[in-house]
């Protein structure tokens, strides 16, 4: 049997590991507390109503409202998989999870976040086929292509999260200090007392291809949108075609950005650097899926009146009980 399957196996009984946390400092422990719970409060709430919004307006069921309501159910999960597990740490001054713990999380933490960038490229992808070639859209952009491209999604970034996970499974570890407020693939590498190319290869390729070719694909749907929108005639129809698209490449910068800096751009283990690597966290882990809703609804005028007859409804049908 495979000596690093063996390791595993003893960890998962007898081993634990101590999460670095958000901060070194006691007395910003709950600052911290009260921002990340505020932060997660506003981030499910602001993402829920966007779902439900979608769901009950029916002027909204289509394709692009159909890929934006994915999106912020996989942002409430991607955020669900780390920030109330930091939040108990830091109220109950733990910083343990235990070893079966860490791989569950990081399995699911590796599914939504993948699952993130692979909404936002088909996201452009709609966009792509919704200007330049409006015609053909309702027959491409179908409810049967729409449904199979999101349970694509689900299915690749699931085999993704599934082989990653295996791999650091295989490992064993010489230090219980995991340098980051949750489990992810670098820092745990970084612990492992194994020989830990194969994670690297495995991370550089798989990984990298799972980052880099949606993001190649929504920058080449971008810049045919572009293109087509300078086409435009209309000064009030290339304003609405960029108010669409602009909110999207916003959400796009941000993750995108944040993501490539923490997982193709390798960093040391200095103080510093774990330093920069939390914050680098913190921004695709909490900030963008809490921006989502704002980006979302109040750049899209068709959200913000989805939204206001959603809430008058719910107010109405309170006032009458």
């Amino acid at each position: 049997m495979d000596s690093g399957l063996m390791a595993g196996e003893n960890q998962t009984s007898i081993f634990e590991f101590l999460l670095w946390g958000l901060s070194e400092w006691p007395e910003q422990q709950r600052v911290l507390f009260l921002l990340f719970l505020w932060m997660y409060v506003v981030t499910v709430a602001g993402n829920l109503l966007i779902v439900l919004a979608i769901g009950t307006d029916t002027r909204l069921h289509t394709p692009m409202y159909f890929f934006l309501a994915s999106l912020s159910c996989a942002d409430i999960l991607f955020t669900s998989t780390t920030v109330p597990k930091a939040l108990v740490n830091i109220q109950t001054q733990s910083r343990s999870i235990s070893y079966t713990a860490c791989l569950v999380q990081l399995y699911f933490f590796l599914t939504f976040g993948d699952m993130d960038i692979f909404l936002l490229a088909t996201m452009a992808y709609d966009r792509y086929v919704a200007i330049c070639h409006p015609l053909h859209y309702k027959m491409v952009m179908s409810r049967r292509r729409c449904t199979l491209l999101v349970t694509a999604c689900w299915i690749l970034t699931s085999l993704v999260a599934m082989t990653h996970t295996f791999l650091i499974f295989r490992l064993s570890f010489c230090s219980k200090i995991i340098p980051d407020f949750f489990c992810d693939l670098g820092p745990l590498m970084k612990v492992s007392c194994s020989d830990t190319q194969v994670n690297e290869l495995v991370l550089l390729f798989l990984g990298g291809a799972v980052i880099l070719i949606p993001f190649m694909l929504i920058l080449v749907s971008y810049i045919h949108i572009v293109s087509a929108i300078l086409r435009v005639p209309s000064a009030q129809g290339r304003r609405k075609s960029f108010s669409t698209c602009g909110s999207h490449l916003a959400v796009v910068a941000l993750f995108f950005g944040t993501v490539i800096r923490a997982y193709l751009c390798p960093s040391s283990s200095s103080s510093n650097s774990i330093e920069e690597d939390t914050a680098a966290a913190v921004m695709y882990t909490v900030v963008t899926p809490l921006l989502n809703p704002f980006i979302y609804s109040l750049r899209n005028k068709d959200m913000k009146c989805a939204l206001a007859r959603f809430l008058r409804g719910k107010v109405f049908f309170l006032w009458g009980q």
